[in-house]
């Protein structure tokens, strides 16, 4: 099997590098139309909420370890409470939405962070000021949940969720540096491809490469110009 040197890969490169230019280009370019005027800004925001009660944390008397590691417990149920049907069939209800469960889902995430007592609520939504009042009214509600079910009031919140008015994507740039690495390595690709599919002779090494015999020599092509 003929090995092939890094500089004959630099020179099956180099003689069509136009195409790898241009792939790269138009995949730059075809990201940049799709991220600035294909796809709308998705916007999020959130609220924290906290496991346990107000006075536990505000009174003279110390908080027991045991009540510590109840109401981290209680985070995970409060967690699958957050995206039960219940509450977000609620929520729907409340502010008037024309939306599915399955979408309001989608919209809205939990996240439990590891061994404390915090809840953070993030929404997702193209409308900023949607995303606002969909985090605000989910925690209102699942906090109205947690006292008709569970007969306890021991979630409070600590930040409401406020209005972003940047978006989280689409990512423009990064999405067209991603493109233009995708479109080098399609380029180099197709590099390789045309060239292995290339079986023409161009040069005396073609010859024995392809043909198998030696080469005695060679005539020369003489320049038009030279000779007026």
């Amino acid at each position: 099997m003929d090995e092939i040197s890094l500089r004959e890969l630099f020179l099956i490169i180099r003689k069509r590098i136009w195409l790898v230019i241009v792939l790269a280009v138009l995949a730059v370019g075809i990201t940049a139309i799709v991220s600035y005027y294909v796809l709308d800004p998705v916007y999020q925001t959130f609220t924290t909420l906290m496991v346990g009660k107000p006075k536990d944390y505000q009174s003279d008397n110390k908080l027991e370890y045991n009540d510590v590691l109840l109401n981290q417990k209680l985070v995970s149920t409060y967690g699958e409470l957050v995206k039960s049907r219940k509450v977000a069939d609620q929520v729907i209800a409340n502010l008037n939405l024309d939306m599915s469960y399955e979408t309001f889902g989608n919209k809205v995430s939990v996240n439990l962070v590891n061994n404390t007592e915090i809840i953070k609520i993030q929404v997702k939504d193209k409308d900023p000021e949607l995303a606002q009042k969909i985090a605000n009214e989910t925690a209102d509600v699942f906090m109205e949940s947690v006292k008709n079910i569970m007969m306890v009031e021991n979630v409070q919140v600590i930040d409401k969720a406020e209005i972003s008015l940047t978006p989280i994507s689409p990512k423009p740039m990064l999405n067209m540096a991603i493109a233009g690495v995708l479109g080098i390595m399609a380029g180099v690709f197709l590099v390789f491809v045309l060239e292995y599919l290339d079986n023409t002779i161009k040069t005396p090494d073609d010859v024995e490469k392809h043909l198998g015999i030696s080469i005695i020599g060679t005539i020369p092509i003489e320049d038009s110009k030279s000779r007026s």
